[in-house]
């Protein structure tokens, strides 16, 4: 039956979404070189168009339409055909309930970009991104929300996006970095981040952002809602403090970038399990992430020498994966359903999840590598050496974000 309240608190939580994607840019673009700016906002805001297309055309076809198997949807509602005003999707217009996913569609492959910043071309970037929505991200949405393998065989469980969002992205960012090569200069040079006030933007609009993104994954104005926004809220405030713990412990002073940082980890921990633990779970999820992705980031930089230039993999796909992995240790079938979780003495929904992220892994890994070549085939995936140390602003865009400025870069 339609709910006006919920259809109402679903299309400000889609809007809430859609915030998110400018707001990555404004962090992404903080977090870069001065001659980058506009180019690394530019390769988060041009997936608002194509995704939007993409999605009406094929992308909620193939993730939710009718018919379909455990891998993937069908053709039956592309273009949304059969798709009416009247048609109703858990008491809401079925419209809202595809334009909520919309904008998933939009964030997710965003996130990827924070990985190849400074050395990919963007051409090649644009091809990418829609082979990569087409082969992994729609059947991975099929396959956790839409009736698939990992959420109705398996039965991991993915609240709002660890598989779905935020493993696949950043386990795409780290295979393209890996792929693509190091910055020219990279452990050469010291890089310093060219715009914390804009890191700090970015930070607070993802933060606005999220709590759309994590409780609108209840669909409807509900207790469910409620709790996980609380739970979010718990994540990412003690993923902040414990940041800015091991900043002091580090280096003996809090920064503003590791406050931010912190805040995002704990936002991408608790997101697969916001609508199935208690609050108290949130906060230890928010506490073990940072230091975990803290530990991560040093591991992919210094030791394995990836140039995961943005962090892509060591915040979103390691975070993703630990908030996976807590949520079979937490889980609360009173909450949400699902299974019991590790700390209740029961081991069947921990080892749903570890057996969701491993396909997980198998689908990009194999997605991605396939994107990869066939976008190499016809284009190269990286600018030359000059373009390089000029900036892509101005060898991709031709704009400057600081045109006035002329010093050294």
């Amino acid at each position: 039956m339609f709910n006006a309240g919920n259809t109402a608190f679903m299309l400000i939580c889609t809007a809430l979404v859609l915030i998110m994607t400018p707001g990555l840019a404004f962090f992404y673009g903080g977090l870069g070189r001065r001659k980058n700016m506009v180019n690394n906002m530019m390769n988060s805001g041009f997936i608002i168009g194509l995704a939007v297309v993409m999605y009406v055309l094929v992308g909620y076809s193939l993730s939710f339409g009718e018919g379909g198997n455990d891998f993937i949807g069908s053709f039956k509602n592309m273009c949304l055909l059969g798709i009416t005003k009247d048609s109703i999707t858990d008491s809401i217009p079925t419209f809202a309930f595809i334009a909520f996913q919309m904008a998933f569609t939009i964030i997710t492959p965003a996130i990827i970009t924070g990985s190849i910043a400074g050395r990919m071309r963007f051409n090649a970037l644009f091809v990418f991104i829609a082979l990569w929505s087409l082969l992994v991200y729609y059947p991975l949405a099929h396959m956790v929300w839409g009736g698939g393998l990992i959420g109705s065989k398996i039965g991991a469980l993915d609240f709002a996006g660890g598989d779905v969002v935020h493993i696949s992205s950043g386990t795409t960012g780290l295979i393209l970095a890996i792929l693509i090569g190091k910055r020219v200069d990279y452990l050469q040079t010291s890089y310093r981040i060219h715009n914390v006030p804009f890191v700090f933007l970015g930070m607070s609009i993802l933060l606005f952002g999220w709590v759309g993104f994590n409780s609108g994954s209840a669909l409807g104005a509900n207790s469910l809602a409620a709790h996980v926004f609380v739970a979010t809220a718990v994540s990412a405030s003690s993923g902040m403090l414990m940041w800015m713990l091991m900043d002091i412990i580090k280096q003996g002073k809090v920064t503003l970038i590791g406050a931010c940082t912190g805040v995002i980890a704990g936002l991408v921990g608790i997101t697969p399990a916001a609508g199935f633990v208690d609050i108290w779970a949130a906060l230890i999820i928010g506490m073990t992430v940072s230091p975990v992705c803290y530990g991560g980031i040093s591991l992919i930089k210094k030791n394995f020498k990836i140039d995961d230039a943005l962090d892509a993999f060591g915040c979103h796909g390691i975070g993703g994966i630990w908030g996976g992995i807590l949520t079979g240790v937490f889980c609360n079938p009173a909450i949400n359903g699902g299974a019991p979780g590790l700390i209740y003495g029961k081991t069947l929904q921990f080892f749903a999840q570890i057996s969701g992220i491993l396909v997980t892994f198998v689908i990009v890994i194999i997605g991605t590598f396939i994107c990869a070549g066939i976008v190499k085939y016809f284009m190269p995936l990286r600018v030359d050496r000059r373009e390089e140390l000029v900036g892509l602003d101005l060898s991709e865009h031709g704009e400057s974000a600081y045109p006035s400025f002329n010093g050294l870069d």
